[in-house]
């Protein structure tokens, strides 16, 4: 790929998941960095603690619905009252094993969220999100 993302973060509580996910991305050399936390309240705490003068930016999220103590929906909720600069430039996609038509349907309701994806995050599904969005 020719378009080179600052910052991925992966919100996933699964390491295999987190993993493979941070493969893809790694061997498409679509990000300078990823990062990997396993929990919507781990996310947000990275977020809102992270001096964002001396970091890369975050273009991209992969959020996990279903987790626990936190689950996507209850990230959603805090995320959109998160300060606009530390969402700047971010794309958000919902990324969950979930075939309930609903989750997608909700999931495009909601303003910050750009897209849902069935997981395993594959080359193809990195290839037409940054065509769509990065282009």
């Amino acid at each position: 790929m020719t378009k080179k993302l600052n910052c991925i973060l992966l919100i996933d509580d699964d390491e295999a998941t987190n993993y493979i996910h941070q493969k893809v991305i790694v061997d498409l050399e679509c990000a300078k960095r990823v990062i990997t936390v396993h929990s919507g309240q781990e996310a947000l705490d990275f977020l809102n603690n992270r001096e964002t003068k001396d970091k890369l930016p975050i273009d991209l999220i992969f959020l996990d619905i279903n987790m626990p103590a936190m689950n996507g929906w209850e990230f959603l909720e805090h995320y959109k009252k998160l300060d606009p600069l530390k969402k700047a430039k971010t794309i958000l996609f919902m990324l969950s094993t979930s075939l309930n038509p609903n989750d997608r349907k909700i999931a495009t309701e909601i303003d910050d969220v750009n897209g849902f994806e069935t997981k395993p995050l594959t080359e193809e599904k990195i290839i037409k999100i940054f065509k769509t969005h990065f282009s």
